[in-house]
C-alpha cells in the first residue's frame, strides 16, 4: 500500500510539473504573434541583437552571426538608427559584446550607434536593462525563431513595445536540443517576471539615442 501511494505522489507531482512547464510556454508563446518579417516590421530607434555562443577565437557562432547579419540588415534599411548588443561580458577569457561590436564595425556601421550591455547575461537581464538601464521603449528583437517568443515576453513584461524578426539563415547544428530547452528557459522567464527578480546588475541611465561609444570599454 504504501509503495503504491508513494507512486500516485510521485506521478501527481510528475503531472503538476508537465503541466506547469506547458501552461508557461502556452503564456510565452503567445507573443508569436509580434513576429514580423523583416520587409513588414515598424520602425524602432533601437534593435537588440542578444547575446549566443563566441568561439574560442573570438569570432562569432553562426547563430550570433546570423543575429548580426540580420540587425546589420535592419540598420541599412533605417528601420532602426541603433543597434543595441547585449551578452555575457562577465569574464576575462569570454567577451560576447564586444565580438559583436568588431563585427557590426566590420560591416560599416557607425560607431557611435553601438550600445554594448555588458552585463546581458541571459534574456531576463539583457530585457530589464534595456528598459532600465537604456531606456528603450521601442524595440525590435533579433534572433532565432525558438528564442523570439521568449524574448518579446520579456520585452513586454518590462514596458517595452517591441516586435521581433527571425535570424534563421541556416541550419543549426544542435538545433532541437535548444528547441526542447526552450521549453524550461519559458517557465523560468514566466517565473522570474511574478516574482520581479532583480537582474545581476543595474547601473546608471544611458540615453540609447545618443553615443554607443559611452559603453565601450576603455581602449
Amino acid at each position: 500500500m504504501r509503495k503504491k501511494t508513494a507512486l500516485f505522489v510521485l506521478g501527481a507531482i510528475v503531472a503538476f510539473c508537465v503541466s506547469f512547464v506547458l501552461v508557461t510556454d502556452l503564456v510565452v508563446l503567445r507573443f508569436r504573434s509580434s513576429i514580423v518579417s523583416i520587409d513588414d516590421v515598424d520602425h524602432a530607434p533601437v534593435a537588440i541583437v542578444l547575446g549566443a555562443k563566441v568561439k574560442a577565437d573570438g569570432e562569432p557562432s553562426d547563430i550570433l552571426r546570423d543575429r548580426l547579419r540580420t540587425a546589420i540588415d535592419l540598420y541599412r534599411a533605417g528601420s532602426v538608427e541603433k543597434i543595441l548588443v547585449s551578452g555575457d561580458d562577465g569574464q576575462v577569457e569570454y567577451d560576447e559584446v564586444n565580438a559583436m561590436r568588431v563585427y557590426l564595425l566590420a560591416a560599416d556601421v557607425d560607431p557611435d550607434d553601438i550600445f554594448l550591455d555588458h552585463a546581458g547575461f541571459d534574456t531576463y537581464d539583457s530585457m530589464s536593462r534595456a528598459s532600465k538601464v537604456f531606456g528603450v521603449t521601442k524595440v525590435i528583437v533579433v534572433t532565432q525563431a525558438y528564442h523570439l517568443p521568449r524574448a518579446l515576453y520579456l520585452a513586454n513584461a518590462f514596458g517595452i513595445q517591441a516586435q521581433g524578426v527571425v535570424a534563421d539563415r541556416q541550419h543549426y547544428l544542435g538545433i532541437l536540443r535548444y528547441e526542447v530547452r526552450e521549453l524550461l528557459a519559458d517557465t523560468k522567464a514566466v517565473i522570474d517576471v511574478v516574482f520581479h527578480v532583480s537582474p545581476h546588475f543595474l547601473g546608471d541611465m544611458i540615453d540609447s539615442t545618443g553615443d554607443g561609444r559611452v559603453t565601450w570599454d576603455e581602449e
